[in-house]
């Protein structure tokens, strides 16, 4: 036992020792926030056949999570407009650090890490100013917060990262919310979603809008090929016999290519959820909470 100690002792002397990853903590294919029976919330990580792996209590409603690139650690964010993200050790559970937004600003319930796991990036909402903001915590220093940069937008709800170039993909939703007006969507009249491209130091590298009679189609949800090819879903703020396309694809520099299938806007009612492309990237799905169905595209 002694010379274990010295053992592994020297290991962390020289900085050698093994440093965690997601193998500790059972290898979860996903990360879900949901609810039990007893009506508290959770974080769980299941396996790619469903089952938890682990399951982690939240103080209060998740919406989604973000994955460490390497170390077993997950981000759970509060459901909009709520102000808590929490940063879980998925080995054993333990809180690593709660994150709380400024003054003035609430999160939107989505993150993303750097690709070398140094930064986290968050979808925030200066509700005051009506405006969107991304903010940047350092992982590092306990993910202390040292900035912002502006999302290019209203109502920045998912993030994604983009490589080749590496930039940040955000969803701005289009939508005025505050709240003191709870989850009251304020401004439909004027609201006008894009798809924003923007440099880690919030330079804005391209963005497409909806014009006309897609105005009221609010970008919510991401997913990022390999590639670079992004797929996005959308939720439908207007009359729901319109019947629009919920789901595009989109590549920086390049046109914007909307999916639609008959009746899938009506079928879904209006309602796009979550978006995945396959594992070989040749597919694009759509889930529906409202609709209860799952539209799959060519990608």
């Amino acid at each position: 036992m002694n010379s274990r100690r010295q053992f592994l002792g020297g290991l962390l002397a020289a900085g050698l020792c093994p440093q965690p990853t997601w193998a500790d903590a059972g290898a979860p294919s996903y990360l879900s926030a949901a609810r039990d029976s007893d009506g508290g919330y959770f974080l769980a990580g299941l396996n790619q056949n469903g089952a938890i792996v682990f399951k982690v209590p939240l103080t209060g409603r998740g919406h989604a999570a973000t994955a460490h690139p390497t170390r077993p650690e997950a981000v759970a964010f509060a459901r909009r407009p709520g102000i808590f993200a929490i940063v879980i050790d998925c080995r054993d559970g333990r809180r690593i650090a709660e994150l709380t937004t400024p003054p003035g600003r609430h999160f939107y319930g989505h993150g993303t890490f750097s690709s070398d796991g140094q930064f986290l990036f968050t979808t925030e909402n200066d509700f005051d100013g009506a405006r969107g903001f991304i903010g940047i915590w350092d992982v590092g220093s306990g993910y202390e917060r040292i900035g912002e940069i502006p999302s290019h937008g209203i109502g920045p709800h998912d993030i994604a990262l983009r490589h080749d170039p590496d930039c940040l993909v955000i969803a701005n939703g289009g939508i005025e919310t505050h709240p003191d007006s709870g989850r009251a969507k304020l401004n439909i009249a004027t609201m006008q979603p894009n798809l924003s491209y923007a440099s880690t130091e919030g330079e804005l590298l391209d963005q497409i809008e909806f014009a006309g009679r897609l105005r009221k189609n609010s970008i919510r949800h991401l997913a990022v090929r390999s590639d670079g090819m992004v797929g996005f879903a959308m939720q439908w703020q207007g009359d729901l016999a319109v019947c629009p396309p919920l789901a595009g694809l989109h590549k920086i520099g390049g046109s914007v290519h909307l999916l639609d299938q008959k009746n899938l806007g009506c079928s879904m009612q209006g309602y796009a959820g979550s978006i995945a492309f396959s594992r070989d990237g040749r597919h694009l799905a759509i889930t529906s909470p409202r609709g209860g169905v799952m539209r799959i595209f060519e990608a």
